[in-house]
């Protein structure tokens, strides 16, 4: 089926990979090399919108949700194990199943980690990176984010009781700076598609999955691409330190600082991909 992006024309499809059906949207096709973008947690394929039209000039642009989230299929936590490494190979499956060959790979917040993990296990599939306020170092957690990890309380909670205001106030509060306008609109769509039995218990299952990242950091150094990492200055999740850290560990790594929050992609698109393609075209 086809539909239309601001300017360019998009295709959604759907893909199978080991089983597990992946919703994807491409755009650019035919314009350059292909471009994967991975979303971060409990969001989908949606909070790239503001940049997919200007990358897709450039690249044929790969945008999925991830198992479990947006509009792919949601197995069980007893058929899909929702971890860095199982992401990875699902990304690995897409890549293959779309027979676009190397591509460039950019992944946010727990996308950045599952384009780490991609990079470490499966070189051969991978020309450069960019990680945009990747997870990865352990952080300091919120009472909000630390509510539903209490035994029984925690995960009532997040299945049942987790409603539309709290998970607005999620973004106001943790991933966007104070004061600036937010897409209620786009939040609201997330939480539709979170807003299921399926779709919570695969939330759960990832929070779950991914909160030890000593796995993570172990693999950094088998990371060989050349990587861009990007990072909102006031992030408030993960701590703007972290990311002169992961640029060191990393084997062959660039540094931007952007003046936002978590999400520069949504906040600051334009300049988001400036520093994009001035990297991936090779001009720094």
């Amino acid at each position: 089926m086809m539909q239309r992006g601001r300017s360019v024309r998009r295709e959604v499809r759907d893909v199978t990979v080991g089983e597990v059906r992946i919703r994807a949207v491409e755009a650019g096709i035919g314009n350059g090399p292909a471009l994967l973008l991975i979303h971060g947690f409990i969001v989908s394929h949606a909070e790239w919108d503001d940049v997919i039209d200007l990358l897709a000039a450039h690249f044929h642009v790969i945008a999925p949700d991830l198992p479990g989230f947006g509009d792919s299929a949601k197995p069980s936590p007893s058929r899909y194990e929702y971890g860095f490494s199982a992401f990875a190979e699902s990304m690995a499956d897409l890549i293959a199943g779309l027979g676009v060959g190397r591509v460039h790979v950019a992944g946010h917040s727990l996308g950045g980690a599952i384009a780490m993990t991609l990079a470490a296990h499966h070189p051969e599939l991978i020309d450069r990176l960019v990680l945009v306020d990747p997870l990865s170092f352990p952080f300091p957690r919120s009472f909000r984010a630390r509510l539903p990890l209490y035994p029984v309380l925690g995960p009532f909670w997040f299945k049942q009781l987790y409603g539309r205001s709290f998970f607005r106030a999620y973004f106001k509060d943790e991933v966007f700076p104070k004061g600036m306008p937010i897409n209620l609109d786009r939040i609201d769509t997330f939480y539709d598609k979170f807003n299921t039995p399926s779709a919570r218990e695969s939330a759960y299952a990832t929070m779950r999955a991914t909160l030890d990242t000593r796995t993570l950091v172990a693999l950094l150094g088998r990371v060989r691409a050349a990587t861009l990492v990007i990072w909102g200055r006031d992030d408030k999740m993960f701590p703007v330190a972290f990311a002169t850290k992961l640029a060191r560990q990393l084997g062959d790594a660039r540094l931007e600082i952007m003046a936002t929050g978590h999400s520069p992609a949504e906040e600051q698109p334009e300049v988001f991909v400036r520093h994009v393609l001035e990297f991936l075209e090779g001009r720094r």
